[in-house]
């Protein structure tokens, strides 16, 4: 079973004060942090997820035990101080799979946010209460870090714009992190203007609306999707065909799974690393999904971490190639829909697995990735993704607003 919410926080958005009724926030974090000087995101409210540093506040990363043996941060994540600073409001601190470590956005502790386009459905993760708030309208904008996908995945499962920005693009300093040459600081907006907006506060670069030469369709990606998840992006694909040229390619010359099976090797030997002390330490309480991460702690062979090793490479210059500065690959964002609530642990590792085959190719090579909220299967929101080259982050940017204007994307439903 979740873990029980004491308490509603609430919020004051504007003028008024309304209660966090979506399980977004961690209890007793909300902070009403004014804007340090007007700017280009001035009269815009934000969160942060619970990896960012705030001053004066733990930063719990979604576990109890991690925030009882944590002291208070002394200065603010340099990406909130952007965002003071660039003129918006921060209204608090937003749940997260525990020590970030899901694709779900399920967490036993503090809850799993409703996903305010799917209420039976699960949000996303890790940045899930980042995704929430900005999907329930509490907040205008939400960072969130991506390192498999976590904010790729709950973008997707809850119908917003979404950057994960090339690795090393956007400074982490201030940010817990997990696995240091996947983690990356990503944000969540619910509109195409204010998306390009904090993309150039982020960046620090001006965003033009532009199309790249060339849009190319992975349909290896494609094939990997559910029926539902294809039949709602091919009408958009052809669409899409209309306003810039558009070519296919098979992305991966065996299989795609090769990616996502490397992906997960590198990346689980570097969280392990990151938590093992800590672990042996505190011995914290965990989650079963959490706890069989390291379940097979040690059992990583150097051998396989250095094949790995040589394949991202051979990755990211196969994507530098293909992409060519002025190139970008189009794919699902998630080859599934989101999953129920209430799914079993088992669906809930095989849906993580699943998600891991499209989102290990910006997380091995680097590159930057938006996912634009284009479709939906009845009211369950679909995302489609861009993937630009490396350091291409503002042509990347100003394409998704590009599409969202030429493509008319709003909004998929109305708030709840």
């Amino acid at each position: 079973m979740e873990g029980a919410r004491v308490e509603r926080p609430l919020l004051a958005v504007g003028a008024y004060v309304v209660e966090d009724m979506l399980g977004a926030f961690i209890p007793g974090t909300i902070i009403h942090r004014a804007p340090r000087s007007e700017g280009l995101l001035s009269g815009l409210s934000f969160a942060a997820k619970d990896l960012f540093d705030v001053a004066g506040a733990i930063t719990g990363c979604g576990n109890p035990d991690w925030a009882a043996t944590h002291e208070r941060a002394n200065a603010d994540a340099w990406a909130v101080d952007a965002l003071l600073s660039a003129g918006a409001t921060l209204l608090g601190k937003t749940v997260t799979d525990e020590i970030s470590l899901g694709l779900l956005g399920i967490n036993r502790f503090y809850g799993t946010p409703l996903n305010p386009r799917a209420p039976d459905r699960v949000p996303g993760g890790s940045s899930s209460g980042s995704a929430a708030a900005v999907a329930g309208g509490l907040v205008d904008v939400a960072l969130g870090t991506d390192s498999g996908g976590s904010v790729r995945i709950p973008a997707s499962f809850c119908g917003l714009y979404g950057l994960r920005p090339t690795h090393g693009r956007i400074s982490t300093e201030g940010m817990m992190t997990q696995a240091p040459s996947f983690d990356t600081v990503g944000y969540f907006t619910d509109n195409a203007t204010t998306f390009g907006g904090v993309g150039a506060v982020l960046i620090e670069e001006q965003i033009v609306d532009g199309l790249p030469d060339e849009i190319i369709v992975a349909s290896d990606c494609l094939a990997l999707a559910d029926e539902p998840v294809r039949h709602a992006l091919l009408p958009v694909l052809d669409r899409l065909r209309c306003i810039v040229r558009c070519s296919e390619i098979r992305l991966a010359d065996s299989e795609l799974t090769e990616w996502s099976r490397h992906q997960r090797v590198l990346q689980k030997s570097e969280f392990r690393a990151t938590f093992r002390d800590w672990i042996d330490r505190v011995n914290p309480r965990f989650s079963a999904e959490v706890a069989g991460a390291f379940a097979d702690d040690g059992r990583m062979s150097e051998s396989d971490i250095a094949v790995a090793k040589e394949f991202r490479a051979g990755a990211a210059q196969r994507l530098d190639r293909l992409l060519d500065g002025r190139r970008m690959l189009c794919l699902p964002t998630s080859p599934i829909l989101p999953i129920g609530r209430d799914a079993r642990l088992s669906e809930m590792r095989t849906a993580v697995h699943r998600i891991v085959d499209l989102t290990c190719i910006a997380g091995l090579t680097g590159c930057p990735q938006v996912t634009l909220p284009v479709a939906a299967v009845g009211v369950v929101p679909v995302g489609l993704s861009l993937i630009g080259w490396r350091g291409g982050d503002a042509a990347l940017i100003g394409a998704a607003c590009a599409i969202a204007r030429d493509l008319s994307i709003g909004v998929l439903q109305e708030r709840p």
